[in-house]
């Protein structure tokens, strides 16, 4: 009885370990990630995935201890070149819809790394939403280059 007991809490405790979803209200977010930073990079970009079922709300910042400073970007053209730009008035979230972060697109950058971003690690981000108030969240680092967050399991 104590190993079917033992068993159980286990697998419960290995659930929690593998969850990467957090709620603040209406906005869920999802699988927050970042990838590894070569020795020396000044900075690194973080991606998650922000679920609204409620009003409209907008991430206004971040903040993470592991820069100097944390800004929301995203990316544009600019002629024929890619550019990124701080996003001053945040990232809006629409009613019923989910709005990605990912690489190439919306982002959020951590400027002034203290030191690198190393794999396998992880480190936590506050998200400050207009409405919502603030949560924290748990970020894993995942390699270098990656793409996608299914390549990120850091616990």
């Amino acid at each position: 009885m104590f190993a079917k007991f033992l068993f159980t809490a286990a697998l419960l405790l290995a659930g929690n370990a593998w969850a990467h979803d957090y709620q603040l209200g209406a906005l869920k977010i999802i699988h927050p990630w970042t990838r590894a930073t070569a020795p020396g990079a000044a900075a690194g970009g973080g991606f998650l995935k922000i679920e609204n079922t409620g009003d409209a709300d907008r991430l206004i910042g971040a903040a993470a201890d592991v820069s100097a400073v944390v800004e929301l970007h995203t990316m544009v053209m600019d002629g024929e070149v890619m550019r990124m730009r701080k996003l001053d008035k945040g990232i809006e979230l629409p009613a019923g819809a989910t709005t990605e972060l990912k690489p190439g697109s919306l982002h959020i950058m951590f400027i002034d790394l203290k030191a690198p971003l190393k794999e396998g690690t992880n480190f936590p981000l506050t998200l400050k939403f207009e409405k919502a108030g603030e949560i924290k969240v748990d970020v894993p680092v995942g390699a270098l280059g990656a793409a996608t967050p299914a390549k990120v399991h850091a616990h």
